[in-house]
């Protein structure tokens, strides 16, 4: 996953992009991108780091114009380590182009092919994000052949990508000279929503992953994008919206719920926090039925997405809530580092105890959900040896089971504690004394009663059903094949063929 936004303002945007990336640097740790526009001249800085890392007082100071976007990276395909696979991507033609995405193509391959055999276009990096790019210039090109851009042409070239493309695709895309275009894939898979803001100088309107990017900026939330649908706002702030897909759904992943979109924001019209107390509930009644109530003596969460969760299990079970972990917060998410190495590593530096919570008592941990086990494993033994008499461990998600192929980095099914295992076999690797796991209908019913606009949930790392309908063995083993570089040698790139950071050009 990765957190996108773009703004079209009467006033300078470079601050307010950055406001929206810190707000949505849980997203993606690895990297961090800003592009702006002022006349029909793009201005970009980008880098791999954090936000407050990449963007220094010169930098800002480079990123001149109204109108930008910006993304924070986390890396699923291509290189991990390559600074010139940081996004947002640069295309001179049609127009000039400037793209971020948040999601994974599921045949960028055979796109990749199509592109240079058939369109005539150059893909220089391993990322399927240049190849969304890419097929999104052809079908502008196409529409529009030598005529000025109409909001009309912007949506035939976006029912062009739905056609051709697949997979998961959030996008926020800028148009040299003309305006901001967002769109979203039929599915609905990744989010994206649209608000308003007023300045001084009049009306904004921002685009973005979560709803908290716009609260936390000062816009108001009007809606989510539709699955399948665009919008195009031109440099003047007028917004153009049309559906693009035929057949679309509202399937959201629901491991955003789960995991990875912040508790304050509103996905698709579903509070997250409130998904996680429901998650909560629903868990509550599979503990029961494992571990007496009676035999737990308190519920401790494992911070910090498990809190909601944790928190209403304790209250409907009558059982004392207490924090037993502190986090140090200048630590990245472990999930989100590339090599398992560097996970396993981090977790005590990212975690310690208050031994006094733990010790004499039979501990019962709450986490979101377990996916390696790594860290799981090592933190049963952090509440051993803090002194907990037993350790059992829930989990508000079920086994993931299943890779997960729409840009979550869990795609190898060797990598997953519960692939081909039961639940007890998951128990003894992780080393507690009971393991109690939500079950997959009780998740989708906690989620989706919160919303009669669904139409269901990709939850394929849990039940391995994939929405695209695309996905097979095959499929998998050749996005494998395309996973993150974990050696930073081999990592080098020595062609930068992208629009230059200001200080290089």
């Amino acid at each position: 996953m990765c957190g996108i936004v773009g703004v079209v303002s009467k006033a300078p945007v470079n601050q307010l992009i950055y406001d929206a990336l810190l707000l949505l640097q849980h997203r993606g740790q690895d990297a961090a991108g800003i592009v702006t526009q002022q006349g029909r001249k793009f201005y970009m800085h980008k880098a791999k780091g954090m936000v407050r890392d990449v963007f220094r007082t010169r930098n800002m100071r480079a990123l001149p114009g109204n109108v930008g976007l910006g993304q924070v990276r986390y890396p699923t395909a291509g290189n991990a380590f390559s600074e010139d696979e940081a996004q947002p991507f640069y295309v001179n033609a049609p127009f000039g182009l400037v793209l971020s995405h948040n999601g994974n193509l599921t045949n960028a391959a055979e796109l990749k092919a199509e592109l240079f055999n058939t369109d005539h276009r150059h893909i220089n990096t391993d990322s399927d994000s240049e190849v969304l790019l890419n097929v999104l210039a052809h079908e502008l090109e196409k529409t529009t052949r030598g005529l000025p851009l109409k909001p009309v042409d912007v949506f035939a070239a976006v029912r062009g990508v739905h056609q051709r493309v697949k997979g998961s695709y959030a996008v926020v895309a800028l148009i040299a000279g003309h305006g901001l275009l967002a769109f979203r894939d039929p599915f609905g898979i990744r989010p994206l929503c649209i608000g308003h803001g007023q300045n001084e100088a009049g009306k904004t309107v921002m685009v973005a992953s979560e709803s908290v990017a716009l609260e936390g900026t000062g816009h108001v939330l009007e809606r989510d994008i539709a699955p399948g649908e665009a919008v195009f706002v031109n440099m003047e702030g007028t917004v153009h919206a049309e559906q693009c897909a035929e057949n679309a759904t509202l399937n959201p992943c629901i491991f955003e719920f789960v995991y990875l979109a912040r508790p304050d924001s509103v996905l698709d019209g579903i509070s997250v926090y409130q998904a996680r107390l429901n998650l909560g509930e629903t868990l509550a009644k599979r503990v029961v039925s494992t571990v007496p109530p009676n035999e737990i003596d308190v519920v401790i969460p494992i911070p910090e997405s498990s809190r909601p969760s944790a928190t209403q299990l304790a209250h409907l079970l009558g059982i004392a809530y207490r924090e037993g972990f502190v986090k140090n917060r200048y630590v990245g998410r472990t999930f989100i580092m590339p090599g398992q190495g560097v996970r396993k590593k981090s977790v005590r530096q990212k975690l310690n105890v208050i031994a006094s919570e733990f010790k004499g008592r039979n501990v019962l941990l709450v986490d979101d959900s377990i996916v390696r086990g790594t860290t799981s494993r090592e933190i049963v033994q952090m509440a051993r040896d803090a002194g907990a008499r037993k350790v059992y461990l829930a989990s508000a998600a079920p086994p993931v089971r299943y890779p997960n192929v729409y840009g979550i980095d869990m795609p190898t099914p060797g990598e997953l504690v519960a692939h081909d295992r039961t639940v007890e076999e998951i128990r003894q690797v992780i080393g507690c004394d009971a393991l109690i796991y939500q079950d997959v209908d009780g998740m989708k019913r906690a989620v989706g009663s919160l919303s009669a606009r669904l139409n269901g949930f990709d939850a394929s790392c849990f039940d391995g059903m994939y929405v695209t309908g695309d996905v097979t063995a095959e499929t998998i083993a050749k996005m494998n094949e395309q996973r993150i570089d974990g050696s930073e040698e081999g990592g080098v790139d020595v062609s930068r063929l992208a629009l230059p950071n200001p200080q290089e050009a």
